[in-house]
């Protein structure tokens, strides 16, 4: 009876591993879901003046309006 059971054996190691995917699957997901696996380079890297232009192009502002960015940048 009392030789019954022999430890945890490979169960502790298959529970182990479970737990790791598990946890790294939720981590990825997370991530991704986040934003914060876009590359470096899509990420920030448009300027202001490259705003007052789509911005412009959109109608969102007028020409006066674009003017008065462009200079107030130093362009």
């Amino acid at each position: 009876m009392w030789d019954a059971h022999d430890g945890m054996g490979w169960w502790m190691l298959f529970g182990t591993i479970f737990w790791v995917v598990v946890v790294g699957t939720f981590l990825y997901v997370a991530a991704t879901l986040s934003g914060r696996n876009t590359p470096a380079g899509e990420r920030g890297t448009e300027s202001a003046l490259d705003v007052a232009r789509r911005r412009y192009a959109a109608g969102e502002i007028s020409e006066e309006e674009f003017q008065r960015i462009k200079r107030n940048l130093g362009l």
